[in-house]
Protein backbone atom coordinates (compact mmCIF):
# COMPACT_ATOMS: atom_id res chain seq x y z
CA UNK A 1 0.00 0.00 0.00
CA UNK A 2 1.68 3.62 -1.21
CA UNK A 3 2.30 6.10 1.89
CA UNK A 4 0.32 8.53 0.34
CA UNK A 5 -3.07 5.88 0.32
CA UNK A 6 -2.37 5.32 3.96
CA UNK A 7 -2.58 9.40 5.17
CA UNK A 8 -6.06 9.63 3.16
CA UNK A 9 -7.73 7.45 5.19
CA UNK A 10 -10.24 9.53 8.00
CA UNK A 11 -9.05 7.83 10.76
CA UNK A 12 -5.31 7.80 9.98
CA UNK A 13 -5.52 11.60 10.21
CA UNK A 14 -7.46 11.91 13.00
CA UNK A 15 -4.91 9.42 14.73
CA UNK A 16 -2.17 11.37 13.59
CA UNK A 17 -3.45 14.73 14.54
CA UNK A 18 -5.03 13.70 17.94
CA UNK A 19 -1.23 11.85 18.16
CA UNK A 20 1.00 14.58 17.56
CA UNK A 21 -1.30 16.63 20.17
CA UNK A 22 -1.18 14.66 22.30
CA UNK A 23 2.60 12.88 22.52
CA UNK A 24 4.14 16.40 21.87
CA UNK A 25 1.71 17.57 25.01
CA UNK A 26 3.26 14.37 27.36
CA UNK A 27 6.73 15.06 25.92
CA UNK A 28 7.07 18.56 26.94
CA UNK A 29 5.52 18.18 30.47
CA UNK A 30 7.57 15.09 31.12
CA UNK A 31 10.73 17.09 31.03
CA UNK A 32 8.95 18.87 34.11
CA UNK A 33 8.26 15.74 35.69
CA UNK A 34 11.49 13.80 34.86
CA UNK A 35 13.99 16.45 36.11
CA UNK A 36 11.81 17.03 39.52
CA UNK A 37 11.67 13.39 40.08
CA UNK A 38 8.09 13.12 39.51
CA UNK A 39 8.15 10.76 36.50
CA UNK A 40 5.58 8.06 37.94
CA UNK A 41 2.81 10.26 38.53
CA UNK A 42 1.25 9.65 35.17
CA UNK A 43 1.61 5.96 36.10
CA UNK A 44 -0.08 6.62 39.17
CA UNK A 45 -3.20 9.24 37.46
CA UNK A 46 -3.33 6.09 35.12
CA UNK A 47 -4.47 3.84 37.33
CA UNK A 48 -6.65 6.55 38.32
CA UNK A 49 -7.95 7.43 34.88
CA UNK A 50 -8.92 3.24 34.62
CA UNK A 51 -11.08 3.91 37.71
CA UNK A 52 -13.12 7.07 36.71
CA UNK A 53 -13.00 5.38 32.92
CA UNK A 54 -14.99 2.21 34.89
CA UNK A 55 -17.28 5.27 36.30
CA UNK A 56 -18.27 6.43 32.64
CA UNK A 57 -18.23 2.90 30.90
CA UNK A 58 -20.65 1.66 33.69
CA UNK A 59 -23.07 4.97 32.96
CA UNK A 60 -23.24 3.94 29.42
CA UNK A 61 -20.81 7.03 28.53
CA UNK A 62 -18.47 6.42 25.43
CA UNK A 63 -16.82 8.03 23.16
CA UNK A 64 -15.48 11.77 24.26
CA UNK A 65 -18.17 11.98 26.70
CA UNK A 66 -16.44 9.37 28.73
CA UNK A 67 -12.80 11.29 28.95
CA UNK A 68 -14.93 14.67 29.89
CA UNK A 69 -16.45 12.75 32.32
CA UNK A 70 -12.87 11.14 33.69
CA UNK A 71 -11.38 14.94 33.91
CA UNK A 72 -12.68 16.22 37.26
CA UNK A 73 -11.71 12.96 39.13
CA UNK A 74 -8.37 12.57 37.22
CA UNK A 75 -7.62 16.20 38.42
CA UNK A 76 -8.53 16.15 41.81
CA UNK A 77 -6.63 12.94 41.88
CA UNK A 78 -3.48 14.88 41.06
CA UNK A 79 -4.56 17.36 43.18
CA UNK A 80 -4.57 14.74 46.58
CA UNK A 81 -1.10 13.77 45.26
CA UNK A 82 0.06 16.95 45.80
CA UNK A 83 -1.81 17.63 49.59
CA UNK A 84 -0.19 14.18 50.52
CA UNK A 85 2.94 15.16 50.24
CA UNK A 86 2.51 19.03 51.57
CA UNK A 87 0.15 18.23 54.72
CA UNK A 88 0.99 14.65 55.42
CA UNK A 89 4.50 14.30 55.09
CA UNK A 90 5.04 12.12 52.75
CA UNK A 91 7.51 11.65 49.72
CA UNK A 92 6.12 12.23 46.38
CA UNK A 93 6.67 8.42 45.57
CA UNK A 94 4.60 7.34 48.55
CA UNK A 95 1.71 9.74 47.77
CA UNK A 96 1.63 8.42 43.80
CA UNK A 97 1.35 4.46 45.44
CA UNK A 98 -1.71 5.39 47.67
CA UNK A 99 -3.36 7.24 44.71
CA UNK A 100 -2.39 4.94 42.16
CA UNK A 101 -3.66 1.74 44.62
CA UNK A 102 -7.05 3.54 45.68
CA UNK A 103 -7.57 3.90 41.74
CA UNK A 104 -6.40 0.72 40.69
CA UNK A 105 -8.69 -0.72 42.87
CA UNK A 106 -11.53 1.16 42.78
CA UNK A 107 -11.54 0.72 38.73
CA UNK A 108 -11.41 -3.05 39.20
CA UNK A 109 -14.45 -3.21 41.75
CA UNK A 110 -16.61 -0.91 39.38
CA UNK A 111 -15.47 -3.07 36.33
CA UNK A 112 -16.88 -5.94 38.50
CA UNK A 113 -19.98 -4.63 39.42
CA UNK A 114 -20.62 -3.25 35.65
CA UNK A 115 -20.02 -6.84 34.13
CA UNK A 116 -16.33 -7.31 33.86
CA UNK A 117 -13.65 -6.16 31.68
CA UNK A 118 -15.91 -5.28 27.94
CA UNK A 119 -13.98 -4.10 24.54
CA UNK A 120 -14.83 -0.44 25.50
CA UNK A 121 -12.65 -0.91 28.73
CA UNK A 122 -9.91 -2.70 26.97
CA UNK A 123 -9.42 0.05 24.28
CA UNK A 124 -8.32 2.24 27.32
CA UNK A 125 -6.41 -0.07 28.71
CA UNK A 126 -4.44 -0.76 26.00
CA UNK A 127 -5.12 2.19 23.50
CA UNK A 128 -7.12 2.28 20.57
CA UNK A 129 -5.96 5.55 18.93
CA UNK A 130 -6.91 4.38 14.94
CA UNK A 131 -10.50 4.63 16.38
CA UNK A 132 -10.51 7.82 17.68
CA UNK A 133 -13.41 10.13 16.89
CA UNK A 134 -13.67 13.50 15.76
CA UNK A 135 -14.77 14.78 18.69
CA UNK A 136 -12.43 13.18 21.07
CA UNK A 137 -10.04 14.78 18.23
CA UNK A 138 -11.82 18.07 18.34
CA UNK A 139 -11.42 17.52 22.48
CA UNK A 140 -7.65 16.73 22.26
CA UNK A 141 -6.97 20.01 20.19
CA UNK A 142 -8.79 22.36 22.97
CA UNK A 143 -6.82 20.73 25.79
CA UNK A 144 -3.59 21.13 23.54
CA UNK A 145 -4.31 24.48 23.26
CA UNK A 146 -5.22 25.02 26.89
CA UNK A 147 -2.26 23.01 28.23
CA UNK A 148 0.34 24.70 25.89
CA UNK A 149 -1.35 28.07 27.37
CA UNK A 150 -0.21 27.45 30.46
CA UNK A 151 2.64 25.90 30.04
CA UNK A 152 3.84 29.79 28.38
CA UNK A 153 2.10 31.71 30.88
CA UNK A 154 4.11 29.71 33.80
CA UNK A 155 7.09 28.81 31.73
CA UNK A 156 9.59 30.58 33.74
CA UNK A 157 8.24 29.82 37.23
CA UNK A 158 7.92 26.30 36.72
CA UNK A 159 11.85 26.47 35.29
CA UNK A 160 12.30 28.02 38.60
CA UNK A 161 10.42 25.51 40.91
CA UNK A 162 12.43 22.52 39.04
CA UNK A 163 15.42 23.37 39.39
CA UNK A 164 15.25 24.54 42.86
CA UNK A 165 11.97 24.84 44.84
CA UNK A 166 13.28 26.42 47.75
CA UNK A 167 14.95 29.57 46.09
CA UNK A 168 12.09 29.68 43.89
CA UNK A 169 9.77 30.03 46.79
CA UNK A 170 12.57 33.08 48.83
CA UNK A 171 12.40 34.65 45.54
CA UNK A 172 8.46 35.21 45.85
CA UNK A 173 7.40 32.47 43.54
CA UNK A 174 4.32 30.73 44.54
CA UNK A 175 5.45 27.57 44.38
CA UNK A 176 2.35 25.88 45.84
CA UNK A 177 0.38 27.40 42.84
CA UNK A 178 2.97 26.46 41.09
CA UNK A 179 3.25 23.04 41.71
CA UNK A 180 -1.05 22.52 41.32
CA UNK A 181 -0.51 23.76 37.97
CA UNK A 182 1.80 20.99 36.88
CA UNK A 183 -0.19 18.34 37.95
CA UNK A 184 -3.17 19.30 36.71
CA UNK A 185 -1.76 19.88 33.57
CA UNK A 186 -0.43 16.19 33.53
CA UNK A 187 -3.69 15.01 34.92
CA UNK A 188 -5.10 16.37 31.74
CA UNK A 189 -2.35 14.98 29.18
CA UNK A 190 -3.02 11.55 31.43
CA UNK A 191 -6.85 11.77 30.23
CA UNK A 192 -5.78 12.18 26.55
CA UNK A 193 -3.12 10.25 26.72
CA UNK A 194 -5.02 7.27 27.70
CA UNK A 195 -6.52 7.13 24.22
CA UNK A 196 -3.00 6.82 22.43
CA UNK A 197 -1.15 4.30 24.38
CA UNK A 198 -3.60 3.09 26.49
CA UNK A 199 -3.48 3.69 30.37
CA UNK A 200 -1.16 0.58 30.67
CA UNK A 201 1.69 2.58 28.75
CA UNK A 202 0.95 6.50 29.55
CA UNK A 203 3.92 6.57 31.81
CA UNK A 204 6.34 6.27 28.77
CA UNK A 205 4.87 8.84 27.00
CA UNK A 206 5.86 10.87 29.83
CA UNK A 207 9.17 9.48 30.86
CA UNK A 208 10.84 8.19 27.63
CA UNK A 209 11.14 11.49 25.12
CA UNK A 210 11.61 13.65 28.35
CA UNK A 211 14.40 10.72 29.12
CA UNK A 212 16.39 10.90 25.47
CA UNK A 213 15.97 14.50 24.82
CA UNK A 214 18.01 14.84 28.40
CA UNK A 215 20.73 12.63 27.39
CA UNK A 216 21.97 15.53 24.54
CA UNK A 217 20.45 18.80 24.89
CA UNK A 218 22.61 21.72 26.08
CA UNK A 219 19.88 23.73 27.41
CA UNK A 220 16.42 23.66 29.16
CA UNK A 221 14.46 25.22 25.97
CA UNK A 222 16.25 22.53 23.59
CA UNK A 223 15.83 19.65 25.91
CA UNK A 224 12.24 20.63 25.63
CA UNK A 225 12.01 21.19 21.64
CA UNK A 226 14.28 17.91 21.35
CA UNK A 227 12.01 16.27 23.56
CA UNK A 228 8.38 17.27 21.66
CA UNK A 229 9.82 16.38 18.68
CA UNK A 230 10.55 13.11 19.54
CA UNK A 231 7.71 12.52 20.54
CA UNK A 232 5.76 13.59 17.72
CA UNK A 233 7.79 11.81 14.84
CA UNK A 234 7.13 8.41 17.06
CA UNK A 235 3.92 8.79 17.07
CA UNK A 236 3.17 9.32 13.59
CA UNK A 237 6.20 6.53 12.63
CA UNK A 238 4.54 4.04 14.74
CA UNK A 239 0.73 4.61 13.62
CA UNK A 240 2.10 4.43 10.12
CA UNK A 241 4.31 1.04 10.88
CA UNK A 242 1.93 -0.45 12.62
CA UNK A 243 -0.89 0.70 10.72
CA UNK A 244 1.65 -1.04 7.47
CA UNK A 245 2.27 -4.40 9.79
CA UNK A 246 -0.67 -4.82 11.24
CA UNK A 247 1.08 -4.11 15.15
CA UNK A 248 -0.70 -2.72 18.18
CA UNK A 249 -0.13 0.89 17.59
CA UNK A 250 0.03 1.68 21.41
CA UNK A 251 3.37 -0.66 22.37
CA UNK A 252 4.98 0.34 18.47
CA UNK A 253 4.94 3.85 19.74
CA UNK A 254 6.83 3.19 22.80
CA UNK A 255 9.31 0.80 21.36
CA UNK A 256 9.89 3.40 19.26
CA UNK A 257 10.83 6.17 21.88
CA UNK A 258 12.97 3.00 23.58
CA UNK A 259 15.07 2.83 20.09
CA UNK A 260 15.38 6.43 20.17
CA UNK A 261 16.38 6.80 23.86
CA UNK A 262 18.57 3.70 23.35
CA UNK A 263 20.34 6.22 20.12
CA UNK A 264 20.47 9.31 22.09
CA UNK A 265 22.47 7.49 24.77
CA UNK A 266 25.04 5.58 22.40
CA UNK A 267 25.03 9.32 20.26
CA UNK A 268 26.08 10.82 24.13
CA UNK A 269 28.51 7.85 25.07
CA UNK A 270 30.20 8.53 21.47
CA UNK A 271 30.69 12.35 21.64
CA UNK A 272 32.15 11.68 25.42
CA UNK A 273 33.92 9.52 23.97
CA UNK A 274 35.73 11.22 21.35
CA UNK A 275 35.90 14.18 23.69
CA UNK A 276 38.19 12.24 26.30
CA UNK A 277 40.42 11.06 23.51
Amino acid sequence: MALVEIFSYGFIQRALLAGTLISVLCSVLGVFLVLRRLSLIGDGLAHVTFGSTAIALALKLYSAASLVASLPIVLCASLGILKLTEKARLSGDTAIGIVSALGISAGIILASIGGGYNVDLLSYLFGNILAISSEETYLALVLFVVVMLLVRLFFHDLMAVTFNEELARVSGIRTNLINAVLVMLTALSVVLAMKLVGIMLISSLLILPAASALQNARSFRGCIIWAALQGGVTVIAGIVVSFVTNLPTSATIVILNLLALACSFLARRLVTFKNNN
